[in-house]
């Protein structure tokens, strides 16, 4: 009996973290000391976004700033799209390409627990990279899986920080704008 790999069995569980407040310059320090790509922006105990080198180069170093003085809130990336480790690898493939994204924050019950990157997958199944591409090319065939991802970050209607944000005509808004 063929059984469906979960995240929980692909993610690392030792996770770089930050705040809103640091400077990316220190961010980046950490994140090559750890020999990592991103770290998760924690406020309030509470995943709210991602910095990755991406971010940094794009944000930071083309736009001639000072890292020593840009903080990490001014240039993360959110809101923060997070899986559930009970979720499939499979389903984890189609989130990750759905939304553009190479790394999902793994949240069990509110709490941050690990993360899973393309690399993680593609390491497990190389086979996986074959299918994900697939799934790109096939527009509207990706199921339906908001029940098992969390969007957290700034809401685009109020600004206000919430664990609810749901995308509606392009931006990502709370449970108060989204009634409202």
């Amino acid at each position: 009996m063929k059984r469906d790999l979960l995240v929980k069995e692909a993610m690392r569980t030792k996770i770089l973290t930050c705040s809103p407040s640091d400077t990316v310059k220190k961010v980046a320090k950490s994140m090559r000391k750890n020999k990592v790509g991103s770290s998760i922006v924690i406020s309030k105990r509470k995943p709210i976004g991602i910095i990755t080198e991406s971010d940094i180069l794009g944000k930071v170093v083309a736009e001639g700033r000072d890292a020593n003085k840009v903080k990490v809130e001014e240039v993360m990336s959110t809101p923060l799209i997070t899986i559930d480790p009970y979720v499939t690898i499979e389903d984890a493939m189609k989130i990750m390409s759905k939304h553009n994204i190479r790394r999902l924050p793994v949240v069990e019950k509110g709490k941050l627990t690990g993360i899973v990157t393309e690399k993680d997958l593609f390491r497990i199944s190389p086979a996986l990279l074959e299918i994900s591409k697939e799934w790109s090319l096939i527009e509207g065939a990706l199921p339906t899986v908001s029940s098992q991802i969390s969007i957290f970050g700034k809401c685009e209607g109020c600004g206000k920080l919430s664990a609810d944000l749901v995308e509606i005509d392009g931006k990502f808004l709370c449970e108060d704008c989204r009634e409202g």
